[in-house]
């Protein structure tokens, strides 16, 4: 392999080139991880910054040094080969140094949301059963009223706070001493060994943790340095959470492999962000598609143009605000992507093309092989045709999206690793597919790919529904009601009606100045069919999202149309009337008795 990566001209194609360049030494070099590539580049530029937080930075060597401090806590701990250690901790530098210690000598960090309590958060460290748990300050609380229901073995450590009941690992650690690059005795990890833990976001039901290895997070910080064209130069602005995959390795990894920087924010902020962006030099902006609409829908800001951003690079940028975020705040290029933390296959829109989450090369399609399949929704599975085989789809139909699972290991660089929990790792593999004995991993997301090979982004599995017999996609729903002038933000969800097959379609929406509901059932009357059209519309001031900036749809279904449950204004769209009515217990009472024609 040459040393040095050669452009070609052609920016999609110069894209690919540079990550498969960059990913390639990674199975023939089985001792070097991510720790020990950060370690190299401290070595060669040790006063390069790193990490910036909001108080505090760390050069390469700075993070080299704070990293070897929590290896050699670890292994004072005794935490040897797989042993799990949660951390719930909120964004910060340090956060990072202590994941990458603590897997530098064999161990696995569990990265758990700082958002959960209660049952979920009991749920999230008793599912990889570790032995330690770091906490930061402002979330003991939640730990420590959970600590009689845990098991009795585990040993809680608080950053950044003293604490009666539990030792301090900050202090514990002691002053940043360099002992020079190496000094961390044995046992070193390979790219084989499990690394991380990393929970989905638990949209069908409480969070499951992913195995990440650290084959992976090379994978990945190499693979998004080459298509981002990450450089020394580079700074990234990150405020999404760092305990996922996108905040806490594709964006902090990517930059770090390549010697740049990252912009570490403990979370987004709509007001201050370009301030931020522009002040502190930022090139690069990894976002998730609702932040972006934040940005559009906000009110112009002084400084939203005098930024260095040359790249924004995420997913979920919905179409119809692609231009206009790309047009209004003078980004060059935008990067969509779509990946899984558990997926064995990812997607990459190099090109620019508006709505679309990417699509493979047709010179790697043979190393990349995803397919889309069709799906019968009410089932909850991919159709079969006769002889029990999965039936691929056609241009513009829309079905499953699914990764082979060679038995070769052709794929190496991106295998199925799995939850920490076999029967949810089963679930998501498919078997037969296509021929008898091979195996796809199921990704839950229905797509659609048009003639030219690019993929979109349609809903989840879970997310769409059947209503008169027909599928209903929520995303494109709430992609139509979004159009209609006044509307800032709309979710779409099925709620269940007494008497009747499937789910009713039902939208939450945060309206503006010039909002009209005549208008909003008119505008969907041209752009969706009747059976798509929400029989009823919620008018709320906000709706709640995630840490990651998803809905909460579970709770908005769970609310229904009853307007006991909430003092948001409710309608029902009166197909009979041709109007949308507000719903009152009197009417509630007629729509769940039947007494009314749906």
């Amino acid at each position: 392999m040459s040393d040095q990566f050669t452009p070609t001209g052609n920016r999609a194609r110069d894209a690919w080139l540079r990550a498969l360049w960059l990913t390639a030494p990674i199975a023939s070099n089985p001792t070097v991880t991510l720790p020990v590539v950060i370690e190299r580049i401290a070595e060669a530029s040790p006063a390069r910054i790193a990490l910036v937080g909001q108080s505090t930075s760390l050069t390469y060597r700075g993070l080299t040094v704070r990293t070897r401090h929590y290896a050699r806590w670890a292994l004072r701990q005794r935490i040897g080969r797989g042993d799990v250690v949660c951390l719930l901790m909120r964004n910060c530098p340090e956060y990072l140094a202590i994941w990458l210690g603590i897997t530098r000598v064999c161990g696995v960090a569990a990265l758990v949301n700082t958002g959960l309590v209660g049952e979920a958060l009991r749920h999230a460290i008793e599912t990889v059963r570790p032995s330690h748990l770091i906490v930061g300050s402002g979330l003991v609380e939640a730990v420590d009223g959970l600590l009689p229901r845990l098991c009795p073995k585990l040993s809680v450590w608080v950053h950044g706070q003293d604490h009666p009941n539990h030792a301090r690992i900050d202090e514990e650690i002691g002053e940043p001493v360099d002992g020079g690059p190496g000094s961390v005795e044995e046992p070193t990890p390979v790219v084989a060994d499990r690394a991380l833990c990393i929970y989905t976001s638990g949209t069908t039901g409480l969070p499951k943790a992913a195995n990440v290895s650290h084959l992976r997070l090379l994978q990945w910080s190499r693979w998004f340095a080459g298509m981002m064209d990450a450089r020394a130069s580079d700074r990234m602005y990150n405020c999404l959470p760092m305990y996922h995959s996108v905040g806490g390795v594709v964006a902090t990894g990517a930059m770090l492999v390549s010697g740049g920087s990252v912009v570490v924010r403990e979370r987004f902020s709509t007001s201050r962000f370009w301030d931020d962006v522009a002040e502190s030099g930022c090139t690069v902006f990894q976002y998730i598609g609702e932040l972006c609409r934040y940005l559009v829908n906000s009110p112009p800001h002084p400084r939203e143009n005098a930024h260095r951003l040359r790249l924004s690079c995420g997913n979920g940028l919905r179409p119809d605000i692609w231009n206009e975020f790309r047009q209004r705040f003078r980004i060059p290029q935008n990067l969509e992507f779509y990946a899984a933390t558990e997926a064995n296959f990812s997607l990459y829109n190099c090109e620019d093309e508006p709505g679309s989450v990417g699509r493979i090369p047709p010179f790697l399609a043979h190393r990349f092989p995803v397919a889309l399949v069709r799906f019968d929704v009410t089932a909850g599975e991919p159709i079969r045709d006769e002889d029990g085989r999965c039936i691929r789809c056609g241009i513009d139909e829309i079905g499953e999206a699914i990764g082979k699972i060679p038995d070769d290991g052709s794929n190496a660089g991106n295998p199925f690793e799995g939850y920490t929990d076999p029967e949810a790792s089963a679930q998501k593999v498919l078997r037969n597919v296509f021929v008898t004995g091979d195996f796809w991993f199921r990704s839950g997301d229905l797509m659609r790919k048009d003639a030219r090979g690019f993929f979109y982004f349609v809903d989840r599995v879970g997310d769409t529904f059947r209503w008169k017999g027909e599928n209903v996609s929520t995303a494109q729903v709430a992609e139509a009601i979004m159009a209609c002038p006044g509307v800032r933000e709309a979710v779409v969800y099925g709620v269940s009606v007494p008497g009747t097959d499937g789910r009713a379609g039902m939208a939450a929406i945060v309206t503006g100045s010039g909002f009209d509901l005549a208008v909003l059932r008119r505008h969907l009357a041209v752009h969706l069919a009747e059976n798509a059209r929400p029989l009823f519309v919620r008018v709320c001031a906000a709706i709640d999202v995630t840490a990651t900036f998803k809905h909460n749809k579970r709770q908005l279904a769970r609310d229904g149309y009853d307007p006991d449950v909430t003092a948001d204004p409710i309608y029902f769209d009166d197909r009979a009337g041709g109007a949308f009515v507000p719903i009152d217990a009197a009417l509630h009472r007629r729509i769940e008795a039947g007494e009314i024609r749906l």
